[in-house]
C-alpha cells in the first residue's frame, strides 16, 4: 500500500482536530444541559454491560455527529454489531470513542472526551483527544510530536525533559483502573487488579519485597486522559487491563510522539531480560510510561525500560481475551 503524502496527513490531521473540537462542543452542551436550575446534575441513563459502565443519549448523539463525517470503528460500533473480534486492518481506519469516561460524565466529573485515532497499516499515526470541560486538546501527528490546545509541545516539562527516577517506582505516580469486570472471584481480575496497586503502593520491602513506594495512585475513569497524561508528563506510568482499541488508539500516537513508549501490562517469563515491544493495539493490555530525558548514568530509553521491568516485578497477570 502506498505511502500517505505529508500533505495528505497535514489534510486529515487538521479535520481530526476539527471534527474532535465540533464533537466536543456537542459532549459539553449535553452536560450543560443535564445541569437544573439548583445546579445538580440528572442522572437518567440507560444501563449498559455492568453497573458502573453507562451510557447516556449524548454518547449515541456524539457518535451519530461523528459518522456523519467519517466511517469508523467504535464502541457503539462494536456492541451493537455484537462482536469483539479486532477489525483493525492494514487500510486507513478510523478508530473513534465518542464519549470516554462515561460515568464521569453521567456524574459531571471533568474527565470525559472525545478520543479520535487515524490508524494506517495497523498503527495510529494521528491522535486527537478532547476534553472539553477542562478546555483541554491533545492531538498529534507522526513525526510532528504531540501537543496542548495545538500550541504547546508535549510533555509539559522540556527544559529538560526530567529523568525518571533512579529508583522508580519509587517517586512515581501510577495510574490505574479498576476496570469493568468486578466478579468477585478469589482469582478474578479484580483480585489481581488490587494485589497489584497494593504491591506498588506499598512500602518498600513490604509485601515480600514487591512494595514498590509509588508517590501517588491516580484513577481518572478515561483511559485516553490516562494516556494523554502520560503524554503530558503529569504521570509517569500507566497499567491497566482490559480496554478497547477505540479507547487507546488516539492516546498510542500521543504518547509516542511525546517520546512515550506503550508496552503490554503483563510481566513476561523473564522480566528483567525480555525484550521490551510494542503494545498491540487490540491487545487489551498495555503498560505505558512517559516521556524521559537522560541522567548521568543512562539514557531516557534506557530508564523507561528499567521502570517497565519493575513494574512486571509488581503487578500481577491479567486475564482480558478477545471473546
Amino acid at each position: 500500500m502506498a505511502q500517505l503524502s505529508e500533505e495528505e496527513l497535514s489534510g486529515i490531521y487538521d479535520f481530526t482536530v476539527q471534527l474532535a473540537k465540533d464533537a466536543g462542543r456537542l459532549l459539553l452542551d449535553g452536560a450543560k444541559s443535564r445541569m437544573g436550575d439548583d445546579g445538580m446534575p440528572s442522572l437518567d441513563t440507560v444501563e449498559k454491560d455492568s453497573s458502573v459502565d453507562v451510557v447516556t443519549k449524548i454518547d449515541e448523539d456524539v457518535e451519530a455527529f461523528v459518522k456523519n463525517s467519517i466511517l469508523f470503528l467504535g464502541e457503539e460500533t462494536y456492541s451493537k454489531g455484537a462482536t469483539r473480534e479486532y477489525l483493525v486492518d492494514d487500510l486507513p481506519t478510523w478508530v473513534v470513542d465518542p464519549l470516554d469516561g462515561t460515568v464521569n460524565y453521567t456524574h459531571i466529573f471533568p474527565m470525559f472526551c472525545i478520543s479520535i485515532g487515524f490508524v494506517f497499516q495497523g498503527e495510529p499515526i494521528i491522535g486527537v483527544i478532547y476534553a472539553p470541560m477542562l478546555n483541554q486538546l491533545f492531538s498529534s501527528c507522526r513525526g510532528r510530536g504531540a501537543w496542548l490546545n495545538d500550541t504547546t509541545r508535549l510533555p509539559l516539562l522540556r527544559n529538560p525533559i526530567p529523568p525518571l527516577p533512579d529508583n522508580a517506582p519509587k517517586g512515581c505516580i501510577f495510574s490505574c483502573e479498576w476496570g469493568k469486570d468486578r466478579r468477585d472471584a478469589p482469582d478474578g481480575n479484580l483480585v489481581r487488579k488490587v494485589e497489584s496497586f497494593m504491591n506498588m503502593a506499598c512500602e518498600l520491602g513490604g509485601r515480600g519485597g514487591k512494595g514498590g513506594m509509588v508517590h501517588g495512585v491516580r484513577s481518572l475513569g478515561s483511559a485516553a486522559l490516562d494516556l494523554a497524561y502520560i503524554a503530558m508528563g503529569s504521570f509517569d506510568i500507566w497499567w491497566e487491563g482490559g480496554c478497547w482499541e477505540w479507547d487507546v488508539a488516539a492516546g498510542f500516537a500521543i504518547v509516542r510522539e511525546a517520546g512515550g513508549i506503550i508496552t503490554t501490562a503483563n510481566p513476561p517469563g523473564a522480566p528483567e531480560t525480555d525484550v521490551i515491544g510494542k503494545a498491540p493495539l487490540g491487545g487489551r493490555l498495555y503498560l505505558a510510561v512517559r516521556p524521559a530525558g537522560p541522567s548521568t548514568t543512562e539514557t531516557g530509553r534506557q530508564a523507561q525500560e528499567r521502570t517497565v521491568r519493575e513494574v512486571w516485578k509488581r503487578v500481577v497477570k491479567l486475564d482480558y481475551s478477545r471473546p
